[in-house]
């Protein structure tokens, strides 16, 4: 994709690679920019019949799933009814609540329910903080020091850029054996300033989402973790199986494992989106020179990995984290189809677009966790190896 030098009547074609930083990047930007202006005005009823087709879907595997755990006699109806209900948690965790809460379907005509402002996400994570956290910092801010509060969660580091404590000696076990098979509820804990309270994460400040000290900081930030705890595990784990009656422990048992696996996936695929051997992390005080710079940086702070459709459903298109990182508001639908041009732009103007397996990411991602594990060549460790906890 060369650039167009007009000089007096004629047009030369130029490699953005060959042009200055300035330039190239300011390139980068205006074909990013068109992309964006392309697909915005294409957005519709396609988009929101798809969006309508995918939560119907998983509608109708929760009935099917819960179902065959309350009736089931024998494992393998079970264990199918277990398949199913994780299939219709995994689509309302990814593929649907994930993007209606970025707000993919705000300015669509007709969107009702699917819009931000009213959606209730039916994972045990609460929507007003989770927007703060998530929306309006890491993605403005992406594996930036000091901004990004994504680059560690409690008393694991996933950059160079929080210091080393001799806690993080275990972050690789904690992670993989404690906050991925109960992620909703730690990412709560985490986007809700609890885990800040409670465990810390290593940073000078001490806090990522609270402000202060204040009994009036704690309560809100207790009561935005319950108001989403309580209702969630409530249904989970005392309706559902009061229903059964005798057989309460089957059906608790089945929406424990169907948790389970969601968060296990999803975990994996954020990982593999945000963290990597050569995935960029920047110091703090980091600043885009301009919007063409910013679109860079999220390329190079993420990472895509290649998978067949139905395993980026499940993603809820998460596989196209780079994508996703330069267009946050758009559908999943929309992610997987802009890709290869978005891939080929990266290409053209030498931004560093990297994808591959979601075996060979994942690995790296690992890789990386138990590298940092350790304090780097030339870095100190600033504390103990005993758990960190604020009290």
């Amino acid at each position: 994709m060369a650039a167009l030098v007009e000089e007096a009547d004629t047009i030369e074609f130029v490699d953005p690679r060959t042009l200055p930083d300035e330039e190239r990047l300011a390139a980068f930007g205006k074909a990013i920019d068109a992309v964006r202006r392309r697909v915005e005005a294409d957005l519709g009823e396609e988009d929101l019949a798809w969006i309508r087709r995918v939560d119907r879907t998983s509608r109708v595997l929760e009935v099917v799933g819960r179902g065959l755990i309350h009736f089931s006699l024998e494992p393998v109806s079970w264990s199918l009814g277990v398949v199913a209900l994780w299939l219709h948690k995994q689509l309302q965790a990814t593929e649907v609540g994930h993007t209606v809460l970025h707000g993919a379907f705000d300015k669509i005509e007709g969107a009702g329910r699917y819009h931000s402002d009213t959606w209730w996400w039916e994972v045990p994570i609460d929507e007003e903080a989770w927007h703060e956290g998530h929306n309006l910092r890491h993605h403005q801010h992406t594996n930036i020091a000091g901004k990004d509060p994504d680059i560690h969660f409690g008393p694991v580091r996933l950059t160079e850029h929080t210091p080393h404590h001799g806690y993080h000696e275990r972050q690789l076990p904690y992670l993989v054996g404690f906050i991925w098979p109960a992620f909703g509820f730690t990412m709560n804990m985490h986007f809700t300033g609890l885990t800040d309270l409670y465990v810390g994460n290593g940073r000078p400040e001490g806090s990522d989402f609270l402000p202060d000290r204040h009994w009036r900081t704690l309560l809100r930030a207790h009561r935005r973790a319950l108001r989403k705890f309580v209702p969630y595990y409530a249904k989970e784990y005392v309706l559902f199986p009061a229903l059964a009656g005798p057989l309460w422990w089957k059906v608790a048992l089945g929406n424990a494992a169907s948790e389970v696996m969601r968060d296990l996936y999803t975990a994996a695929t954020i990982l593999c989106g945000h963290v990597g051997e050569e995935t960029a992390a920047y110091p703090e005080g980091t600043r885009a020179r301009g919007k063409g710079a910013w679109y860079a940086m999220q390329v190079e702070a993420s990472n895509d990995f290649e998978v067949p459709l139905p395993i980026s459903i499940l993603c809820g298109a998460l596989d196209r984290q780079i994508e996703h990182h330069l267009f946050p508001r758009f559908p999943t639908n929309r992610l997987r189809q802009i890709a290869p041009e978005v891939r080929a732009i990266c290409e053209a103007h030498g931004v560093r677009y990297r994808t591959g397996s979601w075996g060979e990411i994942l690995r790296g991602a690992l890789r990386r966790v138990g590298h940092l594990a350790r304090p780097l060549p030339g870095e100190t460790t600033v504390g103990s190896g005993r758990a960190l906890v604020r009290g």
